[in-house]
């Protein structure tokens, strides 16, 4: 198998995606890979090891897309710009991983020893709209005393629950720039 921990990551994603995170376990995983089981034993000290190494990668997907957001500041509009990051965020796997640190005791326990605070995954897409915010507040798109620290959070909370629990079909994207301009009227320049 070529680059064994991509393909077992893209299989759990899948396995998340199309089962949720209760579905999740080794013989799924590698199931879904097509390989034997001891492949996933092979390249990780055990499950656990393997969750909390797929939630670091996907962690680092979400700092890549940190940039583009920061880069994006001062193009398109304020509410088109989060609208966008939203559903990015949370069109893919982004839930499941939530639900899956949520619940699994020993896998939190591990991301906690480099992540003490706030919930792996979510934490990082909060810090992501924070500095765009920041950004867009610098080039005077949002107001000067504009509360970037309670609006991102507030979107990141607002956005999961319109994306959480969800079989099939996710919220149109005019439902999300619905709640994305309730939460930012307040700091749009009039």
């Amino acid at each position: 198998m070529r680059d064994v921990r991509a393909q077992l990551f893209d299989a759990a994603e899948r396995v998340l995606l199309q089962d949720g995170p209760s579905a999740l376990t080794s013989r799924a995983v590698t199931a879904e890979a097509g390989c034997a089981k001891g492949v996933l034993h092979k390249h990780f000290a055990d499950f656990d090891d393997f969750l909390a190494e797929l939630v670091l990668d996907r962690i680092a997907r979400i700092e890549h897309q940190s940039a583009d957001l920061r880069a994006s500041a001062g193009t398109g509009t304020v509410i088109d710009n989060l609208t966008g990051t939203l559903i990015s965020v949370f069109g893919t796997v982004a839930v499941s991983i939530v639900s899956l640190v949520t619940f699994r005791d020993e896998l939190r326990a591990r991301l906690r020893q480099s992540r003490p605070t706030g919930v792996p995954l979510l934490t990082e897409v909060a810090a992501m709209i924070a500095e765009y915010l920041s950004a867009e507040r610098e080039l005077g798109r949002i107001t000067a005393d504009a509360d970037v620290a309670t609006l991102a959070p507030t979107l990141i909370g607002a956005g999961h629950m319109l994306f959480a629990d969800r079989k099939g079909v996710p919220p149109e994207a005019d439902a999300v720039s619905k709640v994305v301009t309730t939460v930012v009227v307040a700091v749009l320049p009039r």
